[in-house]
């Protein structure tokens, strides 16, 4: 029995993206060895195989495997730097914060009152001056204890009052306690928290607001954090509409709305977007536009001015990776001086996707212009590179139990959006290249072998950006085994009363 895919098409067969054509059954060149080999080695081969006819070019594709290998492999982790506090939230700390003086760095009041010398009543003083012996003056909860100060009396415990001949003095009253105020009380003694020197927080500490919120009490303005990639976005395709419903001919733009926030949700940092047409100057002028900015004037990951930093780590472009007309990815890396990393991998969707590294050290991402194509190809390849540059490590691919059968595809690697249902993985619905309501309700990604899956198998998966971890199956000899329980003899009718115990136990 085949498996039928959800939405009623071929579940190999997911239609042409946007620059490409349809793929053969055998996309290997004079077809071939059967994709129901178990052997992975050979199975790599089959699918290493499969580029020439999936790009209509004679080099090879990289498999699946091969291709998140590579895109991690290509990239160096982004050095260390300084970044303002405001920016700071969520990245790794790369050197200890210390406090710059001591903490406090001056002797304040805990209560608003009076700050007293010796015992009471006392005589007011102008705020500020030193205090002789039984002499007070006004202070308010953070303010400076003033020279002579030995405590502070809270205000709800003195009354001012006067003296026998007449004159303004603080005395005792109200809530006060006996023995109130004692030496030292109330007052926040300089240095109580940190000395001048202490490490507050160790380097490697994911940040978070309360720590920002110590290191500008420690007097920081900037903290030196691990490097993380800016990445642009190049939306392409004079036929995107960005708002509205789109006549015949013109499609949304699916982009926009969301591919800046899973660049975030990838440790990226995402520096705006820009929008162009289908034509090989405009293509040419954005790629040469090395600018990060914004629309705000600052660089996002330093917030500093965007004319002073370095270009973008990572360009990612949508559409353009085919080979008609209109697509020119190719071209203009190659006029820019660039060199292809990886043309074209052997999976589906998504085998258009090209990585390309520039003279001035930028990565440049294709993806396909299909929406579920250009996210297969973003978590396969984009993923593992932000994950590098961004001193991660390869992102983890874990199984699942699938709850189908799903036939072979020589020499290329499906990734399917699953639902988990009953613990077992069943693909989704409505996952065409140009679809996106299988993966808004997926669990996670099946990463499907050429020579297929059989009912119940363990499968590799990968979690979406934006989903919950992909847990690892459990395999099956872990399970303890119990003996089979022997069946009771059914008593005669001469054996007297029915003894149920057996069943019971």
């Amino acid at each position: 029995m085949t498996a039928a895919p959800p939405d009623g098409g071929d579940a190999a067969s997911d239609g042409p993206e946007r620059g490409e054509t349809e793929d053969s059954a055998d996309p290997r060149p004079g077809g071939g060895a059967s994709g129901s080999s178990s052997d992975p080695g050979a199975e790599d081969a089959a699918a290493t195989a499969a580029g020439s006819a999936d790009t209509g070019d004679s080099h090879l594709a990289h498999t699946w495997q091969e291709a998140r290998q590579a895109s991690f492999d290509c990239a160096t982790p982004i050095p260390p730097g300084l970044v303002p506090l405001r920016t700071a939230l969520g990245r790794t700390l790369a050197a200890d914060i210390t406090a710059l003086q001591d903490m406090p760095h001056y002797a304040s009041s805990a209560m608003d009152g009076w700050a007293v010398n010796g015992t009471g009543p006392w005589i007011l003083a102008d705020p500020g001056h030193r205090l002789a012996p039984h002499q007070a003056s006004p202070i308010v909860t953070g303010g400076l204890i003033p020279p002579g100060a030995k405590a502070v009396l809270r205000s709800e415990s003195g009354t001012i009052t006067t003296d026998d001949e007449g004159l303004p003095v603080l005395a005792l009253g109200g809530a006060a306690r006996p023995g109130e105020p004692k030496n030292g009380q109330h007052i926040r003694k300089a240095g109580e928290e940190a000395a001048a020197g202490d490490i507050l927080v160790k380097s490697g500490t994911v940040l978070n607001p309360a720590h920002l919120a110590l290191a500008a009490l420690a007097g920081h303005d900037t903290l030196r954090v691990q490097g993380k990639p800016v990445v642009k976005l190049l939306l392409t395709g004079s036929e995107v509409v960005t708002a509205g419903l789109p006549a015949p001919g013109k499609v949304r733009d699916t982009f926009g709305p969301q591919l800046g926030a899973v660049v975030e949700m990838l440790g990226g940092i995402s520096a705006g977007q820009e929008k162009i047409g289908d034509d090989y100057d405009e293509w040419l002028a954005a790629l040469e536009d090395t600018g990060p900015d914004d629309g705000s004037g600052l660089r996002p990951d330093t917030g500093e001015p965007a004319a002073e930093e370095a270009p973008a780590d990572v360009v990612i472009t949508t559409g353009g990776t085919g080979r008609s007309g209109t697509d020119h990815l190719r071209r203009a890396v190659a006029e820019l001086g660039g060199r292809l990393l990886i043309d074209g991998i052997a999976m589906r969707p998504g085998h258009p996707a090209v990585l390309a590294e520039l003279p001035d050290g930028r990565f440049i991402l294709g993806l396909p212009g299909n929406p579920l194509a250009a996210m297969m190809a973003l978590c396969t390849v984009g993923a593992p590179l932000l994950a590098a540059l961004g001193h991660g490590t390869l992102p983890p691919v874990g199984e699942v139990p699938c709850g189908t059968l799903i036939d072979p595809d020589p020499g290329r690697t499906r990734l399917m959006p699953f639902r988990l249902l009953y613990g077992m993985a069943s693909p989704a619905q409505h996952a065409g290249p140009g679809m996106m309501r299988g993966l808004a309700a997926a669990d996670g990604v099946l990463v499907v072998p050429p020579h297929g899956v059989q009912l119940g198998e363990a499968v590799p998966a990968f979690a979406l950006p934006w989903g919950a971890p992909i847990q690892q199956a459990e395999p099956a000899a872990a399970k303890p085994k119990t003996a089979p329980r022997k069946a009771s003899r059914k008593p005669a009718a001469s054996d007297g009363p029915v003894d149920w115990s057996a069943l019971l136990g």
